[in-house]
């Protein structure tokens, strides 16, 4: 569980295939970043990558070592599947990173699973006096998951929608980033035509589940 309050960016610096001579095989990424991992950090942990939960297999450098000049290092393994299903995992570039949520740790942004419910395509990205517009089409399978002052994930970072425009394929939100969102996260590199990950909010989901239920159930579905 996470909760979309990007703890750092760091750089996809290596990207080796699992399987050479399996075109159906995921892929082994190598992070570093500088002063991310904690302590307490361990293989097996999960850690949010562009929003996207992965588990730690290993941890070539700890910058607490006092040796990697202040540098983290640890991989990752992505099937083809996730693949298929996200953006920004299968080349090196920048990324956004969050641990797990701990128990007594506060809920800054909202409830976030690192689960991908589908990729939105960015069309338009400007600023606006001190802050960056931000408008992105959605699938039209996520629409009802949408509403105004609702929270959405995009790349792992939690963000109040502020618009929402249904179409006859596709929904386009309208987002406000802040200056300090931008300058934090990946969201600064963003241009039109960019795919982004996106992660609909939790509560939505079992809204919508649990309304159609009972409508399926009403009509005897």
């Amino acid at each position: 569980m996470f909760t979309g309050i990007v703890s750092a960016v760091g750089q996809i610096v290596d990207v080796t295939p699992q399987n050479v001579d399996d075109q159906d095989a995921g892929v082994r990424l190598t992070i570093q970043v500088r002063d991310f991992l904690r302590p307490t950090t361990r293989i097996g942990d999960s850690i949010a990558i562009q929003g996207a939960c992965m588990t730690v297999v290993e941890m070539p450098s700890r910058a607490s070592d006092g040796t990697s000049d202040g540098v983290d290092a640890f991989v990752v393994d992505v099937s083809r599947e996730s693949l298929n299903k996200t953006a920004g995992l299968d080349r090196p570039g920048p990324v956004n990173l969050e641990h797990s949520l701990r128990m007594g740790d506060t809920l800054d942004g909202h409830l976030v699973s690192g689960h991908i419910d589908g990729l939105g395509t960015v069309s338009h990205f400007a600023p606006v006096g001190e802050s960056h517009e931000l408008r992105i089409r959605v699938p039209a399978e996520l629409a009802p998951y949408l509403a105004y002052k609702g929270s959405i994930t995009v790349n792992g970072v939690s963000l109040t929608i502020n618009q929402v425009s249904d179409g006859p394929d596709s929904s386009e939100i309208s987002i406000n980033l802040i200056p300090h969102t931008v300058q934090v996260t990946t969201l600064q590199h963003l241009k039109a035509g960019d795919r982004v990950n996106l992660e609909i909010d939790m509560i939505a989901r079992y809204v919508e589940r649990s309304l159609t239920y009972r409508q399926q159930e009403a009509a005897g579905i």
